[in-house]
């Protein structure tokens, strides 16, 4: 196992989290990418994101350091991304997460939905175009599939793609788009007017007839954009067209391949407000006594601790049948489901142990909890992964 070559302050309690060993199935490369993310979500992002956050504004300044990770890009091998393992892909959502929801957010749209749609069912031509200047960050894309009237049945959806000659003409409105008000290209789920079925293009934000304005008012991921996009007479040539998005079944195999990372996501979020409770215990007293003497809070740090854990296996058997080919949707529901629902329980655990204090965000545990309500609802509310993994244990949908 790889040592981490310089004195790092905030190892130690990375290593006190992992209660169950986790950290013995990582390989050296696994180690070394947890390593230099928390590095980073430590010494740059915690310090300055509750700014960015109180004040509704994306952190653009942390781009460039984010593109000298090398993780932009994910498990995507060649055309410059890194390759990384599906272990070493969770671990960084989940530090980055740790760190804050939007900005672990920005990545997974980056690269779990934009570039993995380019990479899954893109031609090699629009992958070289695209995919190393977006692992660069040089380029951000969008992923627009969810409309305003369509979200859990965007398979329903009304954009519509219209094909003349060697162009294809746009049309309709799409919402909760990340990132769609900075992206140079977006990729935009539309139906074919001539067979019905659900088609993927790649839309240059510069072309006329696009247009994206920011969502306000939003008490959660308040660091990210989402836009709402509305698309008139938009023309994208032949070529921008994604060869392997026919129907909306390849859509559901991106999302398929990127769900498991709000898992991941969701552990980041329970771990800094587990970590930030047991400190906060050890050092506030009350009644003369630290608070962590009292049985009714070591009772409840040790089922907050109890939640993470179980958090941490499902993840790592996520990475384990991922990297077997083995990853379903319903695999990747359960545990996106249980993983959102049980860190929602140790933040609000760790926002009411806080007590005041719980609230102010120098304690960060107010904006996880605002957070973590954006992983629980989107790419499938809890009602519709229960629906889905309901439907495969006894066979009977039960949608209707």
């Amino acid at each position: 196992m790889s040592s981490d070559p310089m004195p790092y302050d905030h190892l130690g309690e990375a290593l006190a989290t992992d209660y169950f060993m986790v950290r013995e199935e990582f390989d050296d490369a696994e180690w070394d990418r947890f390593i230099a993310t928390r590095r980073f979500v430590d010494e740059e992002v915690l310090p300055v994101i509750n700014g960015y956050w109180e004040r509704a504004e994306f952190p653009f300044a942390l781009l460039p350091r984010l593109a000298e990770l090398g993780i932009v890009g994910e498990d995507i091998e060649g055309h410059g991304c890194p390759g990384m393992s599906p272990l070493a892909c969770g671990l960084v959502h989940m530090e980055l997460h740790r760190g804050d929801g939007s900005l672990g957010t920005f990545l997974g749209v980056q690269a779990g939905l934009a570039m993995k749609t380019i990479a899954l069912l893109g031609s090699e031509a629009q992958q070289e175009r695209w995919l190393p200047s977006m692992a660069r960050l040089e380029t951000i894309g969008a992923f627009a599939l969810t409309e305003p009237t369509h979200g859990s049945d965007s398979v329903a959806l009304e954009a519509s793609a219209r094909r003349s000659g060697d162009t294809w003409i746009l049309n309709g409105t799409k919402r909760w788009i990340g990132n769609g008000t900075i992206a140079d290209v977006t990729v935009v789920w539309a139906r074919d007017e001539g067979d019905g079925e659900v088609k993927g293009f790649l839309v240059d934000t510069k072309t006329d007839g696009y247009d994206a304005s920011v969502i306000e008012g939003k008490g959660a991921a308040r660091a990210i954009w989402q836009a709402d996009i509305t698309l008139t007479d938009v023309v994208v040539p032949e070529s921008e067209r994604l060869p392997g998005a026919r129907t909306f079944a390849d859509t559901a195999n991106v999302l398929t391949a990127t769900r498991g990372t709000i898992a991941w996501g969701a552990l980041g979020h329970a771990v800094a407000a587990y970590d930030t409770a047991l400190a906060y215990t050890k050092q506030r007293e009350q009644f003369g006594r630290p608070l962590c003497s009292f049985q009714i809070i070591q009772d409840r740090l040790v089922k907050m601790l109890a939640d993470v854990t179980g958090m941490q296996l499902y993840c790592m058997q996520l990475a384990r049948l991922q990297s077997a080919g083995r990853l379903t949707d319903t695999v990747s529901g359960l545990a996106k489901l249980n993983n959102t629902r049980r860190a929602r329980v140790v933040i609000a655990e760790a926002r009411d142990i806080l007590g005041g204090n719980g609230i102010l965000l120098e304690n960060h545990v107010i904006r996880h909890m605002g957070d973590i309500e954006m992983l629980h609802t989107y790419e499938g509310t809890e009602t519709m992964q229960t629906l889905i993994v309901g439907r495969d244990i006894t066979g009977v949908g039960a949608f209707t």
